[in-house]
């Protein structure tokens, strides 16, 4: 017996009766029904998310911005109006309360009366967060609830992106403003530095001139006081000129007189030379008071000219050291003539009075010589009385020119007393003047030290200015570089950016088209499985007969793992064609698919079969229960790293995880490599299962009974 005759049979006996035909009909139709059904429900759940009826309740009464209207609650309305992401029904708060409770809305949508307030409040003191209520009821549908919270958050990001740009554009254009403002204290700041960098040159040369009339006023101070100490002196000095001079002035009066008496006597003694020897007695006692009254003359004249002589000498040296002192002042150039015209007149006076004195002395030096003379000629008149007839006529004539020129000492003794006494009380009026000079030239030192140290304070204080100046100036210039200045557009587009700063660029190795798509490999697998587990309900796993008369269990293993793999084949090419043309998911790879497919449910058959040959009905119940394990633990709806860790040791060991990964590749145009992989796990359970049976149907051959030969229906 062959084994072609053995998978014969078995099918002759499942197609015996018009029931046993149905049967087979309907266990082959279970994987199509069950994943066709279930993935055409789920085949696009996302799309027609926008079914779902979903209460939006608007109360937002509005706000001021910058003196604008805004109601960003309306505009949040129109948005999701025209998106469309839900079914929306505009709705009131009693009416959205009531339709969550009944049902009528899966869940409701609320912006508050407060809600632009609220909004507008980031740019106060006092902002505050607006409030989106979102009311859910799960008793409606969780999904839906689920479904809320995406919604909620898509509306929030779309709401925090509208304010965040209009808040991001009010700020950017606040930078502009601030540019030009920077910039234009950045040009004042370079206007600043300049001025403080002249204010610092000026300082120092204030400083430096400071010192300068300091040093000279010291010297001033220095110099007047020697002018007053001198002025003093000639003061004294001039005041004894005066007093010599009114002494010189009387001698001379006297000296006059007696010229005069000589000049008489003389005269009488011409005219009377007859008496001459009793008068030479009295010419000679006249003659002698002449002589003695020209030697006081003279003594007196002498330091009268003398100390006019030394005044005299003192003028220029005294004046040239005054118009020193007076051109290191600060004294204006009237003031400081108005000082040297009083000067010069006192020297002019005093000049002039020493050439009179020099004058007066050089005539008293000749009347004392004269009058000497006579008093010699009287004496020898006296003593040659006889002797002096012929000369007395001369006698007489130079006794007249004698009293002439004492009439002229005398005047010009009193013109010098005079002179004499102006000088001192010029001298005396430069003494106080040059007093004042020096008192006010110590007070000018003091002042100018003053302004020397407030100057130097001056000038590190510009210094110290002018340093901060370049640096604000630096800065400024600095900030401006950074400080952005947007035009229009461009302040735009920046706000754009700030109030989305990134966006999502999806770049998919290998996509599904739909839910239904992606969900596929699972419930293709899970189909398979189902199948072929529903197959076993009618198919024998093995048939007793043959182990016992013909004694080859590889055959007859064989035979009873190629008839539920080729039902379990066709129902794959049946669950295939429901997949891509029924519903029409796209596969990247068909042939591979298909096959990949066969595949598993020949895998599955050659398991199930094991487990019914080596536990009967109870390794049918537990391919029931490796079902309900693969459908947890082959990841075939969230990621198996979200199981806990016992299941997720099963993920890796279980055939339909890898039934489930390689049909993803395949379908989504994956990596070819690990589809191998996953075919070459799922043949190593297949000829795993396979040597089970073997063995299994080896070791049932070496003992039968009667009732092995005639088995029952239900085996």
């Amino acid at each position: 017996m062959k084994v072609v005759t053995l998978v014969t049979g078995e099918f002759r006996r499942l197609t015996a009766t018009s029931l046993a035909r149905l049967a087979l009909v309907a266990l082959m139709l279970v994987p199509v029904i069950y994943a066709g059904l279930y993935l055409w429900a789920n085949s696009d759940p996302y799309g027609n998310v926008k079914n779902i009826p979903v209460a939006l309740v608007v109360q937002d009464t509005g706000a001021t911005v910058n003196g604008k209207e805004v109601n960003y609650g309306q505009q949040v309305h129109d948005q999701l109006v025209s998106d469309g992401s839900v079914k929306w029904m505009d709705a009131t708060p009693d009416q959205a309360a009531a339709g969550i409770t009944d049902g009528t809305y899966d869940f409701t949508l609320t912006l508050g009366p407060d809600f632009s307030k609220l909004l507008t409040s980031a740019g106060t003191a006092t902002p505050q967060q607006a409030v989106v209520q979102l009311t859910t009821n799960d008793t409606n549908s969780f999904l839906a609830s689920t479904i809320a919270a995406t919604v909620a958050e898509k509306v929030r990001l779309s709401i925090s992106q509208q304010v965040g740009e209009a808040a991001a554009l009010q700020f950017l254009n606040g930078f502009s403003t601030i540019h030009s403002n920077v910039s234009t204290a950045v040009d004042g700041a370079n206007q600043f530095a300049g001025g403080a960098a002249q204010a610092q040159a000026g300082a120092s040369s204030l400083a430096s001139g400071a010192a300068q009339v300091n040093a000279g006023t010291a010297d001033l101070a220095s110099g007047a006081g020697t002018a007053a100490s001198g002025a003093s002196t000639l003061s004294s000095a001039a005041a004894q000129a005066a007093a010599g001079a009114s002494t010189l002035a009387s001698g001379a009066a006297q000296t006059n007189t007696g010229a005069q008496q000589l000049s008489s006597g003389l005269s009488t003694l011409n005219s009377q030379s007859s008496s001459l020897p009793s008068q030479t007695a009295t010419l000679n006692s006249g003659a002698q008071q002449v002589a003695d009254g020209n030697k006081q003359l003279a003594d007196g004249a002498a330091p009268v000219a003398a100390a006019v002589q030394d005044a005299a000498n003192e003028v220029p040296t005294a004046r040239a050291d005054i118009v020193a002192q007076l051109d290191k002042t600060t004294l204006t150039t009237e003031q400081k003539d108005a000082i040297l015209a009083q000067l010069d007149k006192v020297g002019t006076a005093i000049v002039s009075g020493n050439t009179q004195v020099q004058t007066l002395n050089g005539q008293i030096s000749q009347l004392s010589s004269g009058a000497a003379q006579v008093a010699a000629g009287t004496q020898q008149l006296a003593d040659a009385a006889p002797a002096l007839s012929a000369g007395i006529s001369s006698a007489s004539s130079g006794a007249a020119q004698v009293a002439a020129g004492t009439q002229q000492v005398s005047d010009g003794a009193a013109s010098l007393a005079d002179g004499t006494q102006q000088v001192a009380d010029g001298a005396a009026s430069l003494a106080a003047g040059t007093q004042q000079l020096s008192d006010g030239a110590a007070t000018l030192k003091t002042g100018t030290q003053r302004l020397a140290d407030g100057s130097a304070t001056l000038a590190t204080g510009t210094a110290s200015l002018n340093t901060g100046v370049d640096q604000l100036r630096d800065g400024l210039t600095s900030g401006l570089a950074q400080i952005p200045n947007y035009t229009g557009d461009q302040a735009q587009t920046a706000a754009a950016v700030i109030a989305t700063p990134a966006r999502v660029d999806t770049d998919t190795v290998t996509k599904a088209t739909t839910y239904g798509a992606g969900m596929a490999p699972f419930f293709i697998s899970l189909a398979a499985w189902i199948g072929i587990y529903a197959l076993f309900l009618i198919i024998k796993p093995l048939s007793k007969r043959a182990l016992t008369a013909l004694r080859a269990p590889l055959k007859v293993a064989l035979a009873g793992w190629l008839a539920p793999a080729a039902l379990g084949a066709l129902q794959m090419v049946a669950v295939y064609l429901v997949v891509t043309l029924a519903l029409g998911f796209g596969v990247a790879n068909a042939p591979g698919m298909l096959a990949f497919m066969i595949l598993t449910s020949i895998t599955f058959a050659a398991i199930i079969l094991a487990l019914n040959v080596w536990l009967g009905s109870v390794g049918q119940f537990i391919g029931l229960v490796l079902m309900v394990v693969q459908l947890v633990t082959a990841g075939g709806t969230f990621p198996w790293q979200t199981l806990p860790g016992p299941l997720a040791a099963l993920h890796h060991a279980l055939p339909m995880s890898y039934a489930v990964d390689g049909m993803r590749q395949l379908m989504y145009g994956g990596d070819m490599m690990l589809a191998l992989n996953d075919a070459g796990v799922l043949a190593i359970w297949l000829l795993a299962a396979g040597a089970l049976t073997y063995l299994l149907a080896s070791r049932a051959t070496r003992s039968r009974t009667l009732r092995d030969l005639r088995p029952s229906l239900i085996g």
